[in-house]
């Protein structure tokens, strides 16, 4: 399955739970999702608070999901081709270096 194929699915998901509705409780506004990523990602970090071992990689793989599941729904609705905007920037960091020699003063 590709992102447009896992697209597609986030979105008749969220249109089968009514967010897309004028009248949702849960407005699926670019900064509503925003938020709701940011939320989502501290929910990742979780897993690590107290010590850096992975104690429960199926919990884990929840969090990534519902991350990946913002980002998609983020994506779509700013119109953004998110595997062309991830290949942009993969092609642009490649171009970047990070750990450069400090000059000898």
């Amino acid at each position: 399955m590709d992102l447009q194929e896992l697209t597609q699915h986030m979105h008749a998901f969220v249109r089968a739970k009514g967010w897309y509705e004028s009248d949702s409780a849960r407005p699926q506004t670019l900064r509503n999702l925003a938020i709701s990523l940011n939320l989502e990602a501290a929910e990742v970090l979780e897993h690590f608070q107290w010590n850096g071992a992975l104690d429960d990689s199926a919990a884990l793989a929840e969090e990534l999901a519902d991350v990946a599941l913002y980002l998609l729904q983020i994506a779509s609705i700013a119109g953004i081709d998110l595997e062309a905007a991830v290949l942009a920037k993969l092609d642009k960091n490649y171009q970047r270096i990070w750990d450069t020699p400090k000059a000898e003063e």
